[in-house]
């Protein structure tokens, strides 16, 4: 059964594309048709392919890794925080700074940074400082929080990156491909689908769209982390191997004569 109803996709406009004169010919693949000189996506090639990229999610989670969520575009930033928030995940929505990926070492700088800050404050050092002090420390922490909050824990790589409107991020898709990280993304009419491991063709601008494709894709992180603990519990209680004594007892039973 596929993750995606037909029924769904129509009702949150998944299916609408750009204008005729803002496509990219790489596309084509995935156009049904034209109306009043909009693009109709094939939302039977979404659903197929939207179901190879809900399983390579699960998977990816499943085998320990994370996924990062990418949208910036206003459309796409609350969405992007809640649903990552939702499934424990990592997010950027507010603008990609250069390097977050390829220069990851030098970002983690700017998050001990925030986390420094953070625990200045919570330890009551800001109290002895000025109100000017305060407010300029302040101010920088905000800006920080805004920029970096969603992957300050963020350790290592992700395993995946999914993403909202690859124009837009073109700089994260860059990245991510430079470096070998398997790209998700929603891929619109005037996108390039070529630039995407996973492509799922559908509109990147309707809210509706938006949120359909990654509150499913949030699923597919939980359901992932699902299997993964199931695993770890299944090897946790398994038996213990026997002693060389109990080896021994249980190969007298076998020679001991019926």
């Amino acid at each position: 059964m596929s993750q995606l109803a037909m029924k769904d996709l129509l009702e949150a406009g998944v299916h609408f594309g750009h204008q005729t004169k803002r496509w990219n010919p790489k596309m084509k693949k995935f156009i049904y048709g034209e109306r009043n000189q909009i693009y109709i996506i094939d939302l039977q090639q979404t659903v197929k392919l939207f179901d190879q990229a809900y399983q390579f999610v699960k998977n990816t989670v499943a085998n320990g890794e994370s996924v990062l969520f990418v949208g910036t575009k206003r459309q796409a930033e609350s969405i992007i925080q809640e649903e990552a928030k939702r499934c424990e995940m990592f997010f950027v929505s507010h603008r990609w700074l250069g390097g977050m990926l390829t220069n990851f070492q030098t970002i983690r700088k700017s998050i001990d940074k925030l986390k420094k800050l953070e625990a200045t404050k919570a330890d009551g050092t800001f109290e002895k400082l000025t109100k000017k002090e305060v407010s300029h420390l302040e101010k920088e922490m905000a800006s920080l929080e805004r920029a970096l909050g969603g992957i300050k824990d963020m350790k290592r790589l992700p395993g995946a990156i999914f993403i909202i409107d690859t124009k837009k991020e073109s700089i994260a898709v860059m990245e991510a491909n430079r470096l070998g990280i398997p790209t998700v993304a929603i891929i619109d009419t005037n996108c390039n689908p070529d630039e995407i491991d996973y492509v799922i063709p559908g509109n990147d601008d309707a809210i509706r769209s938006i949120k359909l494709i990654t509150s499913r894709i949030a699923d597919a992180i939980i359901e992932g982390k699902q299997l993964r603990a199931a695993k770890s519990h299944k090897e946790e209680v398994k038996p213990a191997p026997l002693s060389q004594s109990e080896i021994s007892i249980e190969e007298e039973k076998k020679e001991a004569p019926v």
